[in-house]
C-alpha cells in the first residue's frame, strides 16, 4: 500500500475515533446538563406542548391554559383574577420563565415530575398528566385585603394561628400575569411596560415585587410586642400590669438624645406594659430593650422568626432582621422597631400568630397539598412543625394587653362587633433624616364567639394621605379589620 494512502487512512481512523470519544463524552458526561439547559429549545417546546395543571384557591382553579398558534409552543398560561392572586401564583411565561408557586411546582404543573408517572410511563419515557397545587388561601380574605388596600402601596398577610395556614397574601400594586404569558409582540410590550414601573427608583411601583413576603421594612412600634414578650419571658416584669421604671422622656443611654413619645400627653412615665402598648410609649420600650440587652431581645426575636434566611412558605421569604452588633443607644432604638430592625408583613403576622396561639408558633404555609391528576397526594403540608415562642401564661397576658390597645387605645379602627380583637399599631420612619413617608403598620388577631381565630399584619408604604395623617390606626387597621372580618365570617 502506498505510504501516503496508509498515513491518510491512519489519520482518518484517529479522527473517527476522536469523534466517537467526543460523542460518548457529550452523551454520557454532559448529556443531562445539556438536556436541562435553559438554552435547549426542546425543553420549552415540551413544557408548552400540552395544557398545564392548576393552582387551586378555595376549591377552584385560578390558573388555566389556552391553545396558541404562536410557532411551536402550543399552550400558554391564563389567570383568573390575575392581579388578585399574583402574589400567590407568581407567573409562568413562555419567554421569561416562572416564579413563586408556578416556578416551585413547575414540574408538577407541566407533567414532567417523575412522581406523576406510572411504571409504563417511566419505561416508555412518556409524559404524564399534570398535577395540581392546592393552596390554603381563603378567597374571601384575599379579596377583602386586596380591595381594602386599593390604590395604596402596601401588603398584608393573614394566618390561621391554630394550623399555620396562610389565608391571604396581598401585595399592591399588583400585575396581571396573563398579559405576558405568551411569546408574541403584545406580551413583550406588556412586559416592557411592567418593567418600566420596576426600575428601582424610590418612586417606582415595583408591581412584581411581593411586598408581603419579600419587602422587609422598619416595623416601628409593632416590634414592641417582641420586646414585651422578651421582658415577660426574662422575668424583668412579672405582669403586664406592673409599673415599669421608665422616665419620660427617656435619654438614649450614652448619648444626649432625648427620645419623646408621639403623644406627649400620654401617661407614659413608669407606665405598665399594658399602658405602654395602649399608648405606644417609646420611652418604656427603648428602656426595656436597653435593660434587657441586645442579646436577649435578639433571642426572643429569633424565636418569632427574625434572622431566618430560609423561611419557606414554600415561596422563600426575605429575612426579617434584628441586628447583632449595636451599642446601648442603638439597642434602645431597636426596642421601638427602628435602627436596623426590619420585618416583612409575614414576619409580623407570625408574631401575632404565636401570641394568639398560646405562645406556640406553627410554621406558616400557603400550600396544603400537591396532587397528581387523579387527586392523589404527592406531598401534604397538613401537619406542619411548631415550636414554643413564649409561655402560655405570658402569651395570655400579651393578648389581654393587645385587646386593651383596640378597645381603649391606638387601635380602635380594628374593632369588630361580636369578636375579640387585639392589635398593635406602628408608624415607622425611614429615609435619610426620616425624609421618606412613614410606613403605617398594624398587626392583630381576631377571635369569633365560636373560637375561630386569625392573625393579620398590614403595612402601608405609601398612600394619598398627608404625612401628618399617616398612622397605623388610620391607614392599616381598617385593612386588617376587613381581612379579619372575612376570615371570621
Amino acid at each position: 500500500m502506498n505510504r501516503t494512502i496508509r498515513r491518510a487512512g491512519t489519520v482518518t481512523l484517529l479522527l473517527v475515533m476522536a469523534l466517537m470519544v467526543r460523542l460518548t463524552w457529550v452523551q454520557v458526561v454532559h448529556g443531562e446538563a445539556l438536556a436541562d439547559s435553559e438554552d435547549n429549545r426542546r425543553n420549552t417546546i415540551e413544557q408548552y406542548a400540552n395544557p398545564f395543571g392548576d393552582i387551586i384557591v378555595g376549591g377552584k382553579p385560578v390558573t388555566g391554559s389556552k391553545r396558541t398558534d404562536d410557532g411551536d409552543l402550543h399552550y400558554q398560561r391564563t389567570y383568573t383574577d390575575g392581579p388578585l392572586y399574583a402574589p400567590v401564583t407568581g407567573f409562568s411565561s413562555q419567554v421569561r420563565g416562572s416564579t413563586q408557586l408556578e416556578g416551585i411546582y413547575q414540574s408538577v404543573l407541566d407533567g414532567t415530575d417523575d412522581r406523576l408517572k406510572n411504571p409504563a410511563d417511566l419505561l416508555m419515557g412518556k409524559k404524564a398528566k399534570p398535577g395540581n397545587v392546592l393552596t390554603t388561601i381563603d378567597p374571601g380574605v384575599q379579596r377583602a385585603g386586596y380591595k381594602a388596600l386599593g390604590g395604596k402601596k402596601g401588603a398584608a398577610v393573614a394566618i390561621d394561628p391554630a394550623n399555620g395556614k396562610i389565608l391571604g397574601v396581598v401585595s399592591t400594586p399588583s400585575f396581571d400575569p396573563s398579559t405576558f404569558a405568551g411569546s408574541g409582540k403584545d406580551d413583550a410590550k406588556a412586559w416592557n411596560k411592567l418593567n418600566a414601573r420596576s426600575g428601582g427608583d424610590k418612586n417606582d411601583d415595583q408591581p412584581t415585587l411581593n411586598r408581603a413576603l419579600r419587602q422587609p421594612v422598619p416595623p416601628g412600634s409593632t416590634f414592641k410586642l417582641v420586646v414585651a414578650a422578651a421582658a415577660l419571658e426574662d422575668g424583668l416584669y412579672s405582669s403586664v400590669d406592673v409599673p415599669t421604671r421608665s422616665p419620660d422622656p427617656y435619654t438614649l443611654k450614652g448619648t444626649s438624645t432625648v427620645l419623646k413619645n408621639e403623644n406627649e400627653a400620654a401617661p407614659c412615665k413608669n407606665a405598665t406594659l399594658r399602658d405602654a402598648l395602649r399608648y405606644s410609649c417609646n420611652n418604656v420600650f427603648a428602656k426595656l430593650a436597653t435593660d434587657l440587652g441586645k442579646d436577649k431581645v435578639r433571642a426572643q426575636a429569633e424565636k418569632f422568626g427574625f434572622n431566618d434566611s430560609k423561611q419557606d412558605v414554600p415561596v422563600r421569604a426575605t429575612k426579617s432582621g434584628y441586628p447583632e452588633k449595636m451599642d446601648e443607644a442603638q439597642t434602645g432604638l431597636s426596642g421601638i422597631g427602628q435602627y436596623d430592625v426590619t420585618a416583612t408583613p409575614l414576619q409580623m403576622a407570625m408574631v401575632t400568630q404565636a401570641i394568639a396561639h398560646g405562645g406556640e408558633l406553627v410554621d406558616p404555609h400557603m400550600v396544603s397539598q400537591v396532587q397528581d391528576s387523579g387527586g392523589g397526594a404527592l406531598r401534604s403540608f397538613e401537619d406542619p412543625a411548631s415550636h414554643r415562642v413564649m409561655s402560655e401564661s405570658n402569651a395570655e397576658q400579651l393578648r389581654s394587653a393587645m385587646e386593651t390597645v383596640v378597645e381603649q387605645g391606638t387601635g380602635s379602627n380594628a374593632k369588630i362587633p361580636g369578636a375579640t380583637v387585639g392589635g398593635k399599631t406602628g408608624t415607622a420612619q425611614h429615609g435619610v433624616d426620616n425624609s421618606g413617608t412613614p410606613y403605617a403598620w398594624f398587626t392583630s388577631y381576631g377571635e369569633s364567639s365560636s373560637g375561630k381565630q386569625v392573625a393579620v399584619a398590614v403595612v402601608v408604604e405609601d398612600s394619598d394621605a398627608a404625612r401628618a395623617e399617616v398612622s397605623g390606626n388610620g391607614l392599616a387597621a381598617p385593612i386588617a379589620k376587613s381581612m379579619m372580618g372575612a376570615a371570621l365570617g
